[in-house]
């Protein structure tokens, strides 16, 4: 699925793919995506562990960052906390209530 994520503090824009997953325990987004988006890091007050959907450990290690955008999908506009991990090619993953 497609989303719009927007930064907070420049409401610069960009369409994203995301993957909808309900087994996630939280929103990602790509440690590349970050960077290459320049989107304002927020350091975590303590490292979280990652695992993958199979249960293995993540490849980039523990999140130490996330970030908050305006995420935006068809009428709905939400401002959303994403944690910053490694994601391979997904750009971003999107819990389910």
């Amino acid at each position: 699925m497609s989303v719009e994520i927007e930064k907070i503090d420049m409401h610069e824009g960009r369409t994203v793919k995301a993957l909808l997953n309900s087994r996630a325990i939280g929103m990602f987004m790509s440690k590349s995506l970050a960077q290459k988006g320049g989107y304002r890091l927020i350091k975590l007050d303590r490292p979280l562990q990652v695992r993958n959907v199979d249960d293995t450990g993540n490849s980039g290690g523990v999140i130490t960052h996330e970030v908050e955008v305006n995420m935006f999908y068809k009428e709905h506009v939400e401002r959303v906390q994403m944690d910053i991990c490694k994601l391979g090619k997904t750009d971003v993953i999107l819990d389910m209530p």
